[in-house]
């Protein structure tokens, strides 16, 4: 396993990650919605300026909705098509989005004369085959099916699933938490001869390693822990997550509800433990933001997309620091 380096942070080198959701809403079904253009071309223009300003800028994103998107294709197609696994299918997202994220910026990058290269590196994550998670999925993905379908899915596939909302029964995968970014080295040299990468799509795609050999596995890594693990073998100073939302809060969508401006890492940890931040929603991102900070990092951000200059700057969403 890779060393992973809390030491020798550099400091304009900054790693963030756009949330799916916040590119494209759960609602949205297709897979080039002119809503994630939008979205992207206001981020492209924040990243643009920063790139200019002299930060070295990695990029990683989420992908739940285009996947929940790719995998109605596949079930609709299902009669004159092989379905697609979902590791295949989280290989084919990441080319998606990285193709939208490097037209975007390099197209912003050129009109500001910045003799930079976008490049999305398709990256492979290596999981625990016995990380927990694998006892109890958890992650609803894919189409909605009514309660007979789900269950002779689960007969004909051994797809897990789950209610998720009374009568509304989804595919339930594992979600292991990511240990070693396979293309590290590559990414490494990316950064040293100047180019701007977009790495670790959608978590990335979970691998097993046996034996030396690796294969793709049935799961869905989280982006925001995959963000954090890019940000330390990198030796990024500040980790920013994007996301759907202006900041952190207390009492979430309760008329107690209390923005945070700032959070400290040990703030962050007792807030954590008394269930103010769920684990499906904000939950791994203020872990993924206290993980790198207790591997050595500088700062951490979680704010709106877009936002990212503001994020940098200090100046919009949650700051964590030790």
């Amino acid at each position: 396993m890779t060393q992973r380096r809390g030491n020798g942070r550099v400091g304009n080198r900054v790693v963030i990650a756009l949330g799916g959701n916040a590119i494209n809403p759960p609602k949205d079904t297709s897979l080039s919605d002119h809503h994630g253009w939008e979205v992207l071309q206001q981020t492209t223009e924040e990243l643009a300026q920063l790139i200019r300003a002299g930060y070295e800028v990695a990029l990683v994103h989420g992908n739940g909705p285009q996947v929940g998107a790719l995998l109605l294709q596949n079930e609709a197609a299902r009669a004159q098509v092989p379905l697609a696994t979902l590791d295949v299918c989280d290989a084919e997202t990441q080319g998606q989005l990285g193709y939208m994220i490097q037209q975007l910026l390099g197209n912003q990058l050129r009109r500001l004369g910045v003799a930079k290269t976008v490049v999305s590196l398709v990256s492979q994550v290596v999981v625990d085959p016995a990380d927990a998670a694998f006892l109890q999925p958890t992650k609803p993905i894919g189409p909605v099916y009514g309660r007979e379908r789900a269950q002779e899915l689960a007969r004909e596939r051994g797809y897990a699933v789950r209610e998720v909302h009374p009568g509304a029964w989804r595919r339930a995968v594992s979600s292991p938490r990511p240990l070693r970014l396979v293309e590290a080295p590559a990414l490494e040299a990316m950064l040293a001869a100047g180019l701007v990468p977009v790495v670790a799509g959608g978590g990335g795609i979970p691998v097993a390693e046996r034996d030396g050999q690796l294969s793709g596995v049935e799961a869905v890594v989280d982006k925001d822990y995959s963000a954090e693990l890019v940000a330390t073998e990198l030796r990024a100073s500040t980790l920013v997550i994007l996301t759907d939302v202006d900041r952190v809060y207390l009492d979430y969508e309760t008329a107690q509800a209390r923005p945070l401006e700032r959070l400290t890492l040990a703030e962050g940890r007792r807030y954590l433990k008394q269930g103010h931040f769920p684990p499906g929603s904000m939950g791994p991102k203020v872990e993924a933001c206290l993980r790198f900070l207790e591997h050595g990092g500088l700062s951490a951000v979680i704010a709106p997309l877009p936002g990212a200059e503001g994020a940098v700057k200090g100046v919009v969403g949650t700051r964590i620091s030790g």
